[in-house]
């Protein structure tokens, strides 16, 4: 045993910190906060949502999209340097800053804070190419901006963006004088942008009737042109009716606080005044996100509260005081029954009229935030009907038509036309496996669908898609909802060197679920009790099952830290697993665990390796695995990870050492090594660790209701 006096630094610091957290000098980590491997995205195939009951507890969003990637262009802009707040990280921001780096700007990035220096109106790269994703937020702005000063640069995106429009754009920017080629199909990008020849002296036509975006970029892009000498005011003039005024007026406000005072004329004229300038604010703060909060403000509106203490579900980062059209969106939840109140900053909904009331709406106002009414709608006493929602058909997808599509498979009746969609509730509820479309609202509109009365799961195809607004979306969701039954459990078991904690593990990043190792919780307690200088006997297991109820532990991004130090090389030698079977045999230290590895079960499901698994700590777990790979064939993958370390080692003699651990495993009388009743076994002798997941995932989709 190591001895303090013999210690490094590290280890003694180490040592110094465990005495203190266990003798309460300082905090012990909780549960809650620390004894989870969490996926950091999830970045899987489909995401399987129980049913869910409940909810309440606060959350932050994260900064809006909209006001982001315009506040990120107009401080590129302008002249001087701009900080700006509270940036939403999305795959939306990512490439709108990319594409300024690659023009030349100078961006600053340290996690929400951005440091944007200006150009003041001149280029410095007059050629580039372009990629901007999906990302309607940057393709039509740059388009604008970069159209009106010139230049050799090709703007281009996924599949999706080449089937979006920009035709209207493109023609109101020719007429002004600029140089845009499609390289593609006409109307839509890709686009080749040249050298312009700037005439100003007529009013500016564009379309307002497709898509907002339009107009927003001109408004954008104009003061460019209104800055140079001996121009003249610059008026545009909307064809039509325009659609999203909010957004518009999004723009509006943030052209203001960067020296630019448009003069708007009923929505029908705008007016930019001769000698504008862009002037940088000096620092700027990003509002959150009112369309995220419409999937917290239905979800108030939708689940029941059984906190007991607070009423529902608190929305920080917008409130009343919103520049966003989309906080309207807590109007539409108050008609269909919603209770609200709110203040500058937030927001607090609670279920109000259940079932919610049915609405006929016009959602003009708030056409993003709209798609979550026609969720809301499947809880309604009556069929609803959400109208002048065209601008659905050309965002991420055709929304009306996938909307329709994926309401039918929970059991809804639809009917959708040009410009809207009337919803019916279901009358007998359907377990569906959603498809998203590669849209971020489909994504997160669905998961509402958790809420419904008959209990059933469902399942979000490539959840991974809501990294283009709300990375951190599900995340949010699970931490103040309630599970209507159970998390899913999944239990894996086995004998030593079976590979049970890499099969538990890849199969948890494959369904996203959380993982827990419990044997890792056997080796830190080994681990912190040999610190501790205890013997690991009989003798010392009060003590040592004292110790194990507070032990400073938390599991980060696949490393294992104790009191604020990585152990995680420490605990994986062979005598570090000789001694968690040791301490793993005394009842005192098993019980003290007990609750500990219940915790682990956290939304959206778990993945358990390790022994007592399905007997004890998850007896109801819906699917059991024990491995039954031979002690030859578990001697042979050892020697050839040990090996592969630089350690010299006889296979006959792991064999040996196996087998003696296996006999030692199954002879203790607490909890011995044996297969639950209930259990499914895989003899992976001669399987793959691809196989071998392979083999489990379908067991456990087997027992899904999703229909394939």
């Amino acid at each position: 045993m190591l001895a303090v006096a013999q210690a490094t630094p590290v280890l003694c610091a180490l040592i110094e910190r465990l005495s203190m957290a266990l003798s309460g000098t300082v905090d012990s980590f909780t549960p809650s906060e620390t004894n989870l491997f969490v996926p950091n995205v999830f970045d899987t195939e489909f995401l399987d949502i129980p049913a869910l009951a409940a909810a309440s507890g606060t959350v932050r969003l994260p900064g809006s999209k909209s006001i982001s990637n315009r506040v990120l262009l107009l401080a590129a802009l302008c002249q001087g340097t701009t900080v700006v707040h509270d940036l939403l990280d999305s795959d939306d921001t990512r490439v709108m800053l990319q594409a300024l780096r690659q023009l030349g700007c100078g961006v600053a990035l340290e996690g929400t804070r951005a440091v944007i220096d200006g150009i003041g109106g001149q280029l410095p790269q007059r050629q580039a190419k372009l990629f901007l994703g999906n990302a309607g937020t940057a393709m039509r702005p740059l388009t604008a901006a970069l159209a009106v000063l010139g230049g050799d640069y090709e703007l281009s995106g996924i599949a999706r963006m080449h089937e979006r429009p920009i035709g209207d754009l493109v023609d109101a920017l020719r007429a002004l004088g600029c140089h845009i080629d499609y390289t593609g199909q006409p109307g839509f990008p890709p686009l080749h942008i040249g050298e312009p020849t700037l005439k100003l002296d007529a009013p500016v036509p564009v379309r307002g009737d497709v898509s907002s975006q339009f107009l927003t970029a001109l408004l954008l892009a104009l003061p460019l042109a209104a800055g140079r000498t001996g121009a003249s005011d610059i008026v545009i003039e909307v064809v039509g009716e325009l659609i999203s005024r909010p957004y518009v007026e999004i723009t509006l406000k943030l052209m203001a606080r960067f020296g630019i005072e448009v003069k708007r004329q009923d929505w029908q004229r705008f007016v930019i005044p001769a000698g504008s300038r862009y002037q940088s604010p000096g620092e700027i703060h990003v509002e959150a996100d009112a369309s995220s909060a419409s999937y917290f403000i239905a979800l108030g509106a939708i689940a029941s509260d059984t906190s007991g203490g607070q009423t529902g579900v608190r929305i920080e980062g917008v409130g009343q005081e919103s520049i966003q059209g989309d906080i309207r969106f807590v109007e539409a939840a108050a008609l269909m029954g919603a209770q609200a109140k709110s203040g500058p900053n937030w927001l607090e909904v609670s279920r109000g009229s259940w079932p919610l009331k049915a609405i006929d709406l016009d959602c003009n106002h708030i056409p993003d935030a709209a798609m979550t009414l026609a969720v809301m709608a499947l809880y309604a006493d009556g069929p609803s009907i959400l109208r002048n929602i065209a601008s659905w058909r050309v965002k991420e997808t055709d929304r009306i038509a996938a909307m329709a599509k994926e309401l039918r498979k929970l059991g809804a009746e639809v009917q959708e036309g040009p410009d809207f969609i009337r919803i019916t509730p279901p009358l007998a509820w359907r377990a569906a496996s959603l498809h998203t479309y590669d849209d971020h609202r489909m994504a997160m509109c669905g998961s509402l669908a958790a809420f419904n009365p008959a209990g059933l799961p469902v399942r979000i195809e490539d959840p991974k898609c809501v990294a283009k607004t709300f990375p951190e979306y599900f995340e949010t969701l699970f931490g103040v909802t309630r599970v209507a039954a159970s998390v899913p459990v999944i239990c894996i078991d086995g004998p030593t060197a079976s590979g049970k904690g890499t099969l538990a593990g890849e199969l948890a990043k494959r369904l996203g679920y959380h993982y827990l190792d419990s044997g890792a919780l056997y080796r830190l307690t080994a681990f912190a009790a040999r610190q501790q200088n205890f013997e690991l006997d009989a003798a010392h297991e009060a003590l040592i099952a004292d110790m194990a109820r507070k032990l400073p532990v938390r599991f980060e991004s696949g490393n294992i830290w104790l009191a604020g130090q990585d152990v995680t090389e420490a605990i994986r030698t062979e005598a570090a697993g000789m001694d968690a079977s040791r301490v793993s045999a005394l009842p005192g230290v098993r019980q003290a665990l007990l609750d500990l590895q219940r915790s682990f079960a956290r939304l959206p499901g778990l993945v358990a390796d390790g022994r007592d698994m399905g007997t004890v700590i998850f007896p109801q777990a819906p699917l059991k695995v024990y491995l039954t790979a031979d002690a030859a064939q578990r001697a042979e993958r050892r020697h050839k990870q040990l090996i592969s370390k630089g350690i010299e080692v006889k296979i006959s003699t792991l064999r040996a050492d196996l087998e003696a651990r296996d006999e030692q495993d199954k002879s203790r009388s607490a909890a011995p090594l044996k297969p639950a009743q209930d259990a499914l076994l895989l003899d992976n002798s001669s399987l793959t660790i691809e196989a071998s997941v392979n083999q489990v995932f379908d067991w456990w989709q087997a027992r899904q209701p999703f229909a394939t």
